[in-house]
Formats: structure tokens, C-alpha cells, sequence
């Protein structure tokens, strides 16, 4: 996907979520006048807002992240404080979370900072040149400002479906002062709740886009990028089956905020199949092979659900990148 596309398609729908969000909502307001429903409304949103700005503590809880001091890792700090100068940002916090998942994250709020956390996995499987790809892409997060713009859009489908359930059980239980009509407000409500969950598929369609945009942010500014990134995915994908066989008891919990990582685990069985090739321990050749397959019809659908792109999508996205370098390049501007 060429980057005037990407950008055209990101804009195109949060400009359907909003658009879709303002119209719905002004029409049943205009409707049903329900003082409870601004009062719903507001209550999820404070809760969104308090759980973003409070979220960096939850994830370092559940990922048991600690901060990595430069005296512990020198290279990883000066590697990390180049890429932010090539991302013209402020260097993040860069953490360290205490799981074998191999993955990364970034994440933070006005409390915290922008913080950039691997994995002691990651660090465990991957080479040099694959970790600085995969922190490249966190970097593209943080300057494409997606925690603020995920966590903005993600409140929407929440707030209608809990607006939706409040007038469900209004219309059941009690009707509506105004009139009588409690059925009429009852099937309002369901319709509430199958709005949410249309504008969740469009807010996934968003965070699996803007992964592609990440990825092409970190073949931008790491020499040979879109490789290393192509073969760091393939090994993170395998190795992460074989860490949920291995600790199934820890399965839940790196799901916990799956949409931050890097490479969704709860999908690490499922994409393990696609890279899975012949018993060639070079990554190259594993590579090519995995490029070599085609999306199943199956595979597209399970994508329409997921906040990250099909595996073998994403990594021809990227072999389309490392085949015009000189394009792909505007996107640091």
C-alpha cells in the first residue's frame, strides 16, 4: 500500500467513525431527551480517560515492566536514541518487560511519558538488526501519536453500546417518562448496541492500519528496515507459539493489551501455520516461503476481526517497501 493511500485511508476512516458517531448520537438525543444517557455518556468517558492516563501502570503490573538503565544496556539505549533523533521525537523511557513473550509495545499517557518497552523474549530470539527494526516501528507509534488516537477512538464503540444497554433496560424494565413507548426505546437501544459493534470493526480497520503505518515508519529509518522487520515478525510469530505452549498459565495475561503489541499473541498458533515451512533454519529462505502463500478466505475474515494485519499481508506490504526504498522514506517528513 503506497503512503498516499495509507494516509488517505486513515483519514477516511476516522473520518466514518466520527462522522457515523456524531450523526447517531445527535438523532437519538434529539429523540428521546434522556438526562441518564448524557450522565452514561460522561461516565464512560471519564472512565476511558481515567483508565488511558492510569493504563501504563496496569500494563507494567501485568507485563511486570521495569525501566532498563542505560548502565544495564548501553547499546539498546544508544540504538533507541538514534532512532528517536531519525524519528524527530524526544527519546522515550525505554522499558523492560519480565516476559518470555518475545514482542514490544509502546505506550503511556500525561502521567508516565511515552514509553518504549521489549521484551526479555524479544531480546532472547531476535538479532541486533530485527530488535532495531521492531523498535523502529514502536518509534512510529509514538510519532504517528496512536496511543492518543486509538485510545480517542476506541471510547466510541463503548460509549454507544453502554447508551444502548441503558435504554434497553429502560425500555424493559421502566419506559420512558415522556411516554409509554418503553418497547420503542428497548429496540432503540439493541440498535444502539449493533452500532457499537459496526464501529468497532471500523475501529480495528484503523489499528490494523495504522500497524502498516508503523512498520513503514521503521523501514524508514533503519538501513535495510523492511527486511529486518520481515524476518524479526516471522521469528517473532514462531517463537511466540512455542512460548504460549510453554507457559499456557500466562496466555491470558499477554492478551491483557494485545492491541499494543507489536504482533497480536493470541493469533501467534494461527500465524505460526503460515510461516511454518520446511525445517531451513535460514531466516531468509523461511522468509520467501512464507511470501510464497496466499491468504485463505478464512483468513481474510479472521483479519476483519483483529487489530493487526494478516502475517502474510503484512510482511509483502513490506517486501513492497524494500523494493522502493526511495518512496517509502517520505513518511519521516
Amino acid at each position: 500500500m503506497s503512503a498516499w493511500k495509507l494516509h488517505f485511508s486513515m483519514i477516511a476512516t476516522l473520518a466514518v467513525i466520527f462522522g457515523l458517531t456524531t450523526l447517531v448520537f445527535s438523532a437519538v438525543m434529539l429523540y428521546v431527551g434522556y438526562f441518564s444517557i448524557i450522565t452514561v455518556g460522561m461516565l464512560v468517558i471519564f472512565l476511558n480517560i481515567g483508565q488511558w492516563l492510569l493504563s501504563p501502570y496496569l500494563v507494567g503490573a501485568i507485563y511486570r515492566v521495569k525501566e532498563l538503565k542505560e548502565s544495564d544496556n548501553p547499546k539498546l539505549h544508544q540504538l533507541i536514541t538514534e532512532l528517536s533523533k531519525k524519528s524527530k521525537i524526544k527519546k522515550p523511557q525505554l522499558m523492560l518487560a519480565q516476559i518470555p513473550l518475545p514482542n514490544a509495545f509502546a505506550y503511556g499517557s500525561p502521567l508516565t511519558g511515552n514509553r518504549v518497552a521489549i521484551t526479555q523474549g524479544l531480546l532472547s530470539n531476535l538479532d541486533e538488526g530485527e530488535v532495531e527494526a521492531v523498535i523502529g516501528h514502536e518509534l512510529g507509534h509514538l510519532k504517528h501519536r496512536d496511543v492518543q488516537v486509538m485510545m480517542a477512538v476506541s471510547f466510541l464503540p463503548s460509549l454507544f453500546y453502554y447508551i444502548g444497554y441503558t435504554m434497553m433496560l429502560s425500555g424493559i424494565f421502566g419506559g420512558n417518562r415522556r411516554n409509554e413507548g418503553g418497547g420503542n426505546n428497548a429496540l432503540i437501544g439493541i440498535a444502539f448496541m449493533v452500532f457499537s459493534w459496526i464501529l468497532t470493526l471500523f475501529t480495528l480497520y484503523l489499528s490494523r492500519l495504522r500497524e502498516y503505518y508503523a512498520d513503514r515508519h521503521s523501514a524508514s529509518i533503519v538501513e535495510n528496515g523492511a527486511e529486518k522487520l520481515s524476518t524479526g515478525l516471522v521469528t517473532i510469530v514462531e517463537a511466540s507459539k512455542h512460548t504460549n505452549r510453554a507457559n499456557k498459565n500466562q496466555t491470558k495475561n499477554n492478551s491483557a493489551y494485545k492491541s499494543l503489541f507489536i504482533v497480536d499473541p493470541n493469533r501467534a498458533n494461527t500465524d505460526a501455520e503460515k510461516v511454518h515451512t520446511s525445517q531451513t533454519t535460514n531466516k531468509k529462505d523461511r522468509l520467501k516461503e512464507t511470501l510464497s502463500r496466499q491468504p485463505t478466505s478464512s483468513d481474510r475474515f479472521m483479519e476483519i476481526l483483529s487489530t493487526h494485519p494478516n502475517i502474510i499481508k503484512r510482511l509483502r506490504a513490506l517486501q513492497e517497501l524494500n523494493q522502493t526504498p526511495n518512496t517509502h522514506k517520505l513518511t519521516t517528513d
